[in-house]
């Protein structure tokens, strides 16, 4: 039944974090404390065993792409560098991550970088999605979805340990290492240390990657007591700039690989210009995080977790570009080729306190935390191809500024079983967190090279509430929940200007977002087959939407729009066929619109001369880019005599990359399927007989040429096209490679 096992999670009673104490001179003792939040078909948990299950050194987001509605995507086109990831259309930035209950997103940017834990899934026993506004209690808002991930204890009272190697196209290797140690005196202890490296799909996208991870933890009959230090570091080549629509799709005869990243052009001695290109256009970057986490019982019924944390990360990007003398704050006119590095140095560190309250009837959580970010950034020009006329100081600093960032909520949430009976059971629950922010920055604004002095405290109350009717397999759950978020970095120093002699801001202060998310869901559970649907209503007030631009790096421009809303069906459904052949599905139908839009765009002559010859205007109810109407997935899992082998096809309909609705910047809808076959080696016979694992990976069997994200100007030609790019994921690919287990 484990294919089933994503489906049935959904329809469980209550989901539950295990605390086991064991002890040598004592019987052991299994304490569950469930999680406190309602259950939903909209909730997913997705043990270590599945989340691994495709595991070749792919980032995590692919390792997920069997939830509804998920879609990844990659710098590198083959998911090992940069990887990012939305929900229901939401994009990263916008879904809450944490580790352990610690928040992960980054304080400023508000996402995951997850080319900086490469392998993290290895050391993970399980990972809880859940779909709309989510259960999150700390850390960023949860507008798409929250996604917890724990690296908690298997329960394993003995010793083990795990090797893993892969190989495959586009020279990608995984090595993994890992153990899980039982101590004399109720300690045990994790450790585990991962090697990914890839050319990457794109030219010169090339990833270095390593991650580790260790715990070691006391085990005692009332207390748990567990240090953790996890973290990793990048040197990727980049693939952020994107190409044509003819070199994506492979159209006449286009290399699908070509990265425009670092290119430059120079004269020869015979006068025949040549292509080169920059060798060091990467980005290099470093983070490590320490957690200390106490958990005592004091009753059957309480129990209370603290945990303190402190996370670090620092580095850099360095590019070969054509750039304005303006873009690095100096005053000559015109354009020159800069080699220039951005660097970023963050501390982020707190506390999460939380007790619960579990009896038959009656489950409650009370909870508070506080947590500080400090980060600097700075930017320095080391190189000028026509030099400025003033002479540059060596490794000169073009800017420099510091953003600090206090985040701290309270929180009090209940599950009533209001019924509890064998085969009926109705519950409600309820949330409530305020949640205070105090964003501050200062310094030189590396957008327009002027001062940026900025400090803007937000105060929100998020509520949410819902109940649950379970009898006889049938599952009905109703929900209301609401959710703010306040901008990010970049919302700022991207739309604001400081005049200094005014005091007062040029440009459109960004406000935070609000959300109001209605959830209607049913489901009927079977021995054989389950089935599901969950209805959602996400309305919007101020919502920042992408507006399609971009900045240098690759990052996306928002703007606030007052009216909008997300509206879908998320269909699901499960057989057991047979004991060995099994198959489950599921498929998003959804409708995303911003009401009452209004956009400029630019219309210029030609692409050649770029005059421009006046301006047009979209007026109306417009589709919210990179907003597929359809998403779907199915899986077929074989599993017999030690072969297991999976069929997985995901299908993702049309993405406009603004919100102009422009079939001219639009991306196709595109299916990828891929096959996963697995064979254990039938040696195993007695404990210290290793259990072998053969596996190979077959990626986009059918060799589908797709662009999975993009971007556009705002702007129009004479002849209808569009200024857009977009980024080429990879067609066919292959991996292979052993697992060792003793």
């Amino acid at each position: 039944m484990c294919a089933l096992a994503p489906l049935m999670s959904a329809l469980a009673q209550t989901s539950q974090d295990t605390l086991t104490i064991r002890g040598r001179d004592i019987d052991e003792i299994e304490v569950s404390v469930p999680r406190v939040q309602q259950t939903t078909l909209s909730h997913t948990i997705t043990a270590k065993d599945e989340l691994n299950r495709d595991n070749t050194g792919q980032n995590l987001p692919y390792l997920l792409s069997t939830m509804p509605g998920l879609q990844v995507t990659s710098d590198d086109g083959l998911g090992v560098g940069y990887t990012y990831f939305r929900v229901r259309g939401t994009d990263h930035t916008r879904i809450n991550m944490t580790v352990n209950d610690v928040p992960l997103n980054d304080g400023e940017s508000q996402t995951v970088f997850w080319v900086n834990m490469t392998d993290m899934s290895s050391s993970l026993s399980s990972i809880d999605v859940q779909r709309g506004v989510g259960t999150s209690t700390n850390g960023s808002a949860s507008f798409g979805a929250s996604l917890n991930m724990r690296t908690d204890n298997d329960g394993d009272d003995h010793s083990h340990f795990v090797l893993a190697f892969n190989g495959g196209m586009y020279n990608t290797f995984r090595e993994m290492a890992s153990a899980h140690v039982v101590l004399p005196g109720q300690w045990m202890a994790n450790a585990r240390f991962s090697k990914v490296n890839s050319d990457g799909f794109l030219y010169r996208t090339k990833s270095d990657l390593y991650s580790y991870y260790g715990d070691l933890g006391w085990y005692g009959a009332r207390t748990q007591v567990v240090a953790r230090l996890f973290g990793g570091n990048e040197k990727t080549g980049m693939g952020w700039e994107g190409v044509s629509y003819e070199t994506a799709y492979g159209l006449n005869g286009a290399d699908r690989r070509y990265n425009p990243a670092g290119e430059y052009t120079v004269t020869g001695s015979d006068g025949a210009d040549s292509t080169v290109y920059y060798p060091n256009q990467t980005d290099n970057y470093a983070q490590q995080h320490a957690q200390v986490a106490v958990t005592h019982r004091f009753t059957p019924q309480w129990s209370l977790n603290t945990t303190l944390h402190y996370t670090h990360g620092g580095g850099y990007y360095e590019q070969y570009k054509k750039k304005k003398y303006s873009y690095w704050g100096l005053s000559d006119s015109g354009k020159s080729y800069g080699m220039y590095q951005k660097w970023l140095e963050n501390h982020f560190f707190g506390a999460v306190l939380s007790a619960k309250y579990i009896s038959e009837n009656l489950d409650a959580q009370f909870g508070v935390a506080a947590n500080d970010y400090i980060g600097a950034h700075r930017g320095v020009l080391d190189y000028l191809a026509k030099p400025a006329s003033a002479p540059l100081p060596v490794h000169y600093e073009y800017y420099r500024n510091s953003a600090n960032k206090i985040d701290a909520n309270g929180y009090a949430k209940a599950n009533w079983r209001v019924i509890n009976r064998a085969q009926e059971k109705l519950s409600l629950y309820g949330d409530l967190q305020y949640r205070f922010v105090r964003y501050t920055m200062a310094g030189v604004n590396d957008e327009t090279m002027t001062e940026l002095p900025l400090t803007v405290d937000f105060h929100f109350f998020n509520p949410k509430a819902g109940l649950t009717y379970q009898n006889r397999g049938h599952l009905l759950s109703a929900s209301f929940a609401m959710a703010n978020r306040d901008p990010s970095r970049s919302n700022y120093t991207e739309n604001l200007k400081y005049d200094p002699v005014t005091n007062t801001y040029q440009g459109t202060m960004p406000q935070a977002e609000t959300l109001y998310d209605y959830e209607l869901g049913y489901s009927y559970a079977h021995t054989r087959f389950n089935i599901g649907v969950n209805l959602y209503f996400m309305d919007y007030d101020n919502q920042l939407v992408l507006t399609g631009e971009y900045n240098d790096v690759g990052k996306y421009l928002t703007t606030n729009v007052k009216d909008s809303y997300r509206m879908g069906a998320e269909l699901s459904a499960a057989v057991k066929i047979t004991d060995w052949f099994r198959w489950e599905g599921n498929m998003v139908v959804s409708r995303n619109k911003i009401q009452n839009y209004k956009q400029y765009i630019d219309l210029y002559d030609d692409q050649d001369n770029w005059n421009w010859v006046g301006q047009d205007s979209i007026v109306g109810d417009v589709t919210i880019a990179f907003s597929p109407t359809i998403t779907a997935m199915s899986l077929f899992t074989f599993d017999y005599a030690g072969f297991v082998g999976t069929i997985q096809t995901n299908v993702t309909g049309r993405q406009y990359l603004d919100n102009t609705m422009d079939e001219h910047a639009m991306l196709k809808a595109f299916t990828t399927t891929n096959v996963n076959l697995q064979y254990t080696l039938p040696l195993k016979s007695e404990r210290f007989i290793p259990e072998v694992k053969l596996l190979c990976q077959l990626n986009n069997i059918f060799n589908a040429k797709y662009a999975s994200n993009g971007g556009a100007e705002a702007s129009r030609f004479a002849d209808g096209s569009r200024c857009a790019w977009y980024y080429a994921q990879a067609g066919f690919n292959v991996h292979a490679g052993f697992v060792v287990q003793w």
